[in-house]
């Protein structure tokens, strides 16, 4: 028997991580990663505090600070974090609450009876990853304040003054050491989520101001996000710059032991059909869940149910799909529930079962009373629905062309994929290119094990004018979802996808900046779940090749980066500068070297980090209506930093 090394391994070994300690050791574990995402996240969870204040009743006002000293300062006028000793740990319950994870009052107390916050991990994760925190508590006349460094009390809860009014303010500022790629807050991306929980909380009044940037009257830029009808303003704002065909959003709500269920919806005359948008507790369920099924099952039941009824849909005729009754259709369902369960790959899918009993319900009385109610827009929805049923089954032939025997089947891939030779999807990838130049210099400077090319002629049709059938008659199209192996529609299965990596390839100019639109289009509207699963990117070729000798190329991928690198040369050895309009102007030793060697390249992933600010952007800038485009033209225009014309 061979002889075992002696164990060494006792209790000394066991790392025991005090207070806070977890949190900075792991950060990715609570707020998701280290990125500008992270960074956003610790806004939104002081946030979330304060938003459950509005939802318990306590609180109307939320005023958010971009300061210029890089923190974020966030005041309510809630009921101010409680003050007094706390009964177990004999010290502030507000120092309880921001230094213990999983303290406060959402975890089996009467404090709130629904709460958002996708982690659960509350501000106290917010200290521990700041350099430095001070909070404020006006309550029962007094004021008060408490001051942390990542983490640890350095001053303890002291009255600093009397108030007339209550609530909280906390100020942070986040710290380098863990996100090291920013600290940099970006006003955009505070602005659609604030404006998303205005919609989500009718009434509530959010306030963002960004004390870097001043306005010409001398004023700090920033925007108050308040909406009176909440998801009736949401699906309004939605639907800008489409044809609407029930002229006023359907709106109806509910409420169980189970909890309460809002859902406000509007059809348009656009063809697409993944514009349902779902919350639990203020949090973008992305993946859906339960509140989804339980919507989608009862709105195709309570349409056809109508139709038959109406003798709009004839004894001979096919029942309504789900994606015919959703064509057009854009819906915001928000359910509230006291204990929310959450699964799936990103932890946002619901999965609280009572929830698909109570919006199922919800949907069978509300959208059916307003079909009886209102049957002129009735009608015209089923008529809607019935085209997309008859362009549904037109498109069926297309749509068998496109479906594989198998994911081995070679002989049904497009005659222009070069395919890779591994079969395993994980490790597998493939260019989408433009034009057989590109093609044949990617198709040679690829490694054939897991990379496949496949160059496309010509721009690809745009999908957001193009219904179901005519997209499905477009060879290109056609090739395209043959190649990523998912199908689309009823028949998509994102576990076919033959390549875990689709990486959009493109001439570094305006033309390939409008195919890469049109492909991004494409995968939003019929292939979502491969931008969800992150499957999606768009490389990054460069646009410049600084000659040093007669082989050493230095390459630059944007303008600031060619001005950085020239300042390295004196003023009369300045080397030449190419400028590369296209993939096909390199060799494929340097395409190879600069956009497809996974070691160097750089590549963008496609995320959807807000569904609705996503959708209507492919609505006004790719949709039919003109007006959209027009005014996004005209107040982006300054921003403009080169016209290829």
């Amino acid at each position: 028997m061979a002889e075992t090394k002696p164990s060494h391994y006792n209790g000394g070994d066991i790392q025991v991580l005090e207070g806070l300690e977890p949190v900075r050791k792991r950060p990715g574990m609570y707020i998701g990663s280290t990125s500008a995402r992270g960074l956003h996240h610790l806004v939104y969870e002081v946030v979330d505090n304060s938003v459950d204040e509005a939802l318990a009743g306590y609180c109307t006002d939320i005023d958010v600070h971009i300061m210029e000293d890089g923190s974020v300062k966030c005041v309510d006028n809630g009921r101010g974090i409680p003050v007094d000793i706390h009964p177990k740990e004999h010290i502030p319950t507000v120092e309880v609450v921001l230094t213990i994870l999983h303290a406060g009052g959402k975890f089996g107390g009467e404090g709130y009876k629904v709460s958002g916050g996708l982690h659960g991990v509350g501000v106290s994760v917010v200290n521990a990853l700041s350099t430095h925190m001070t909070v404020q508590v006006a309550r029962d006349g007094n004021l008060y304040e408490i001051a942390f460094e990542r983490g640890k009390t350095v001053e303890k809860l002291k009255k600093v003054g009397t108030a007339k009014h209550t609530g909280t303010t906390v100020q942070f500022w986040p710290d380098p050491e863990i996100f090291t790629e920013t600290t940099t807050f970006n006003y955009d991306t505070l602005a659609e989520r604030f404006r998303e929980m205005a919609f989500l909380n009718k009434g509530l009044k959010i306030n963002l101001t960004d004390e870097r940037v001043k306005n010409e009257d001398g004023s700090f830029k920033g925007e108050t996000f308040q909406y009176k009808y909440g998801l009736i303003d949401y699906v309004k704002y939605l639907v800008s710059g489409k044809e609407p065909i029930n002229t006023k959003p359907i709106y109806f709500e509910a409420e169980s032991e189970a909890g309460e269920v809002e859902v406000a919806m509007q059809w348009t005359e656009s063809y697409a059909t993944n514009t349902v948008f779902s919350f639990a507790n203020n949090i973008n369920t992305i993946e859906g869940g339960t509140h989804l099924d339980g919507f989608k099952t009862a709105l195709t039941r309570t349409m056809n149910d109508y139709a038959r009824n109406r003798g709009l849909l004839k004894e001979k005729d096919n029942n309504l799909t789900g994606d015919d009754v959703r064509e057009g259709l854009c819906a915001v369902i928000s359910v509230k529930l006291h204990e929310p369960q959450f699964e799936g790959q990103t932890k946002t899918k619901l999965g609280n079962s009572e929830m698909r009993g109570l919006v199922s319900s919800a949907v069978t009385q509300g959208l059916g009373e307003f079909l009886e109610e209102n049957p002129t827009p009735g009608k015209k929805i089923v008529d809607k629905a019935s085209r997309a049923l008859k362009a549904r089954e037109a498109a069926r032939k297309a749509r068998e062309m496109t479906r594989r025997k198998s994911v081995l089947d070679s002989f049904s891939l497009p005659g222009k994929l070069a395919d890779c030779s591994s079969k395993n999807a994980a490790e597998c990838e493939m260019f989408i290119v433009e034009g057989d130049s590109a093609g044949g210099s990617a198709k040679q400077a690829r490694d054939r094990k897991y990379q496949a090319i496949l160059p496309l002629r010509g721009k690809i049709l745009n999908v957001e004018r193009a219904g179901l059938h005519r997209a499905l008659s477009s060879d290109t199209i056609s090739s395209l979802i043959t190649a990523v192996g998912t199908n689309i529609g009823e028949d998509f299965d994102a576990e076919k996808a033959r390549y875990h990596r689709i990486i959009i390839m493109t001439d570094a100019d305006v033309d390939g900046a409008h195919i890469q639109i049109l492909l991004l289009t494409f995968f939003y509207r019929y292939m979502p779940e491969l931008i969800n699963r992150g499957y999606i990117y768009i490389a990054k070729p460069p646009l410049y090749g600084i000659k040093e000798g007669k082989k050493k190329i230095k390459y630059c991928y944007n303008d600031d980066a060619l001005a950085e690198a020239m300042k390295a040369y004196p003023e009369d050895k300045k080397p030449s500068v190419q400028r590369y309009k296209g993939l096909g102007e390199m060799d494929p030793d340097q395409l190879w070297a600069t956009t497809m060697d996974p070691d160097q390249r750089i590549v963008m992933q496609v995320t959807i980090d807000d569904a609705a600010a996503a959708e209507r952007a492919v609505s006004e800038l790719m949709g039919s209506e003109v007006e959209p485009r027009k005014k996004y033209i005209q107040e982006h225009a300054k921003d403009a930093r080169f016209l290829d014309i």
